[in-house]
């Protein structure tokens, strides 16, 4: 831990040094909210989200923000190993040009509804889901945009690697505005609460309403990464006769689950953030130029048993592709023979340089996880 912010009604504990002013606004929004509880746990990828930061972990007693759980519910990061060593750059553009072809990208979905085998089973009180069960069958195995990828890597274990990072679609942005809204209204007038971190308590219909529609939002968004995997999986056998995969991983770093913590029964908010417990292996993503690692959590209380999320923003989308260069940012990656994303102008917000240091990161939360493998980047997709 960095240090601690102690001026608010319960403490910030801080894994970053350089923390941008909106951020922490946020962070301090959320340490002083009436259900907040202990403190609050800010990780080194932190940066302004919408009612709180992105890497920030926050525990309540009998309450549910979905703000503090955020529009893409469920979005998360999943990893498995290969069985094989090395890869030439003529079959590795040959699986990309596959996934490309069945993996949809951006706002692209499949023009047919897709097996239900790979939708989590429905429960009939779930007005939202319902409602975009069947559209979301067109979803369900698409990648999405925005910082979503899917990324081939090398790994200091030796092995080529695969990691996918995407979320919900539009069944959790549907879910999460919703209920966000409603939480809105029950809140209204309160001095205490601001509107962007309206909460539901325990004892009402809409805490429970809530609570089970964001909990298959997460499964969907599991379902989502898992049914791309099996399409990426399917590339690698078309081009590589001998390979095996092993070694799947899975972690949401949009959700809110009860957790026991200091003898304590509670709900843990983790937006932009990742459970790390004692033992517990998750993925640590740098940007589509720097390299991710498999970690494995050190239990930390006082983050809440959590780490970060990936590298984090170090610059807005928009002053990204002000400021960026195109051959700048897509230099170095061809250097070391990266298949990049990074074609015009409009990629920039995905570049490199738009991300923190993940090196610098790792570092400041050297106490929650130890690296376990380091992934080199080889060939990426982008959302």
């Amino acid at each position: 831990m960095k240090r601690v912010i102690e001026t608010e009604r319960i403490p910030i504990n801080l894994w970053v040094d350089d923390i941008e002013e909106g951020a922490l606004e946020q962070a301090k929004d959320i340490a002083n909210l009436p259900v907040s509880f202990s403190h609050i746990a800010i990780m080194p990828d932190t940066h302004q989200g919408y009612g709180m930061p992105i890497g920030g972990v926050l525990a309540t007693e009998n309450a549910i923000i979905p703000n503090a759980v955020g529009v893409d519910i469920g979005c998360g990061m999943c990893s498995l190993r290969t069985n094989q060593q090395e890869l030439d750059r003529d079959r590795l553009k040959k699986i990309m040009g596959r996934i490309r072809d069945t993996v949809p990208v951006g706002f692209s979905h499949h023009d047919s509804k897709q097996d239900k085998k790979w939708m989590p089973e429905m429960d009939s009180e779930l007005p939202i889901i319902q409602k975009e069960y069947e559209s979301a069958r067109k979803q369900v195995g698409t990648l999405g945009g925005g910082n979503h990828f899917i990324e081939i890597q090398k790994g200091s274990d030796g092995y080529i690697w695969i990691m996918i990072h995407s979320g919900s679609r539009n069944i959790g942005y549907t879910a999460a505005k919703h209920y966000n809204d409603i939480a809105k209204e029950k809140n209204e007038g309160r001095d205490d609460v601001p509107k962007n971190l309206a909460f539901f308590r325990e004892d009402t219909k809409e805490f429970s309403l809530y609570t089970n529609e964001m909990n298959y939002c997460i499964d969907f968004a599991l379902a989502n990464r898992k049914l791309m995997m099996e399409r990426v999986k399917d590339a690698f056998e078309k081009e590589v006769s001998d390979v095996e995969f092993s070694d799947f991983i899975n972690k949401p770093h949009n959700f809110a689950a009860r957790e026991t913590h200091f003898d304590k029964e509670l709900i843990i908010h983790r937006k932009g953030a990742t459970r790390a417990r004692e033992g517990e292996l998750g993925m640590v993503p740098g940007s589509q130029g720097s390299p991710s690692f498999i970690v494995r959590g050190k239990g930390k209380p006082e983050a809440f048993e959590s780490c970060s999320h990936g590298a984090g923003r170090v610059m807005s989308r928009t002053k990204a592709k002000e400021t960026l260069s195109v051959e700048e940012q897509s230099k170095p990656m061809e250097e070391k023979g990266i298949i990049h994303a990074i074609r015009h102008k409009s990629d920039l917000d995905e570049a490199p340089g738009s991300y923190k240091d993940i090196q610098e990161v790792m570092k400041n939360q050297s106490d929650l996880v130890d690296i376990v493998i380091e992934l080199e980047p080889m060939a990426v997709i982008k959302g």
